[in-house]
């Protein structure tokens, strides 16, 4: 019970929301006679749905406070653009988070700059206001509209990301495919119900020099990835 109720005063203090990696760093698990507080903190908002309630994986806030938490996040129950709207936007800002975390430079596309992570507007959480002209400008153009790139000390890309809630995969896999020449992973973020999708569309014989190149990462496992502390590139996306 006590435990419980050091989870609700965290997430009292992060104003009635928290994702599990903010929780991790914030619940006071000093009293806590366990080895794990990381998984006893995600069984016991999984356990107590009469005093939690999930928003999106990894991200929990307070019942009593659901109206109000809804309200400052910009969701609208039961309202399909809404949620795509903010979910395209969460995932974004954990990917530019995790970039981050590797001490990376990260770009989010100009036309999400001003869309937020939570109550962060990403271009905040980003560490590039405008991307670096790291070769033709045919090809920055065309890399400027991926959802998310990470930059190395040297400035060039080594990762390119797209969240693909509900959109057409091709749209970003044909970005890929002018972007392969570069040394970088490709991923393809979406539901876990896509994936079947994703490889049928990626079977093409159209798609054969980028086959390999691309991934596809699920929310849930991206999410898992960022609540560590200890990200690994190679496992991240």
């Amino acid at each position: 019970m006590a435990q419980k109720e050091d989870v609700v005063k965290a997430m009292e203090r992060n104003g009635g929301y928290a994702t599990f990696q903010q929780l991790n760093q914030i619940v006071d698990v000093s009293t806590w006679k366990t080895r794990t507080p990381e998984a006893s903190i995600r069984r016991i908002v999984q356990v107590h749905p009469d005093v939690f309630f999930r928003i999106k994986p990894g991200l929990w806030a307070l019942k009593a406070q659901e109206e109000d938490v809804l309200r400052r996040l910009s969701i609208t129950p039961h309202n399909q653009r809404s949620d795509e709207v903010f979910t395209h936007a969460y995932y974004q800002g954990i990917i530019i988070e995790i970039g981050n975390k590797k001490r990376l430079q990260t770009y989010v596309a100009a036309q999400d700059k001003n869309k937020k992570f939570l109550e962060t507007k990403l271009c905040d959480l980003t560490t590039l206001d405008t991307m670096p002209e790291f070769t033709y400008s045919s090809l920055t153009r065309r890399a400027k509209t991926v959802d998310v790139i990470w930059f190395n000390e040297r400035r060039l890309p080594c990762g390119f990301y797209e969240v693909e809630h509900t959109t057409d995969m091709r749209n970003s896999l044909s970005k890929f495919y002018e972007l392969q020449d570069f040394r970088a992973d490709f991923g393809i973020i979406a539901d876990a119900s896509r994936y079947d999708q994703f490889m049928d569309i990626i079977s093409a014989s159209m798609y054969n020099p980028i086959r390999e190149l691309v991934r596809f990462v699920s929310y849930e496992n991206l999410v898992r990835q960022y609540e560590k502390e200890r990200i690994v590139l190679n496992d991240a996306l």
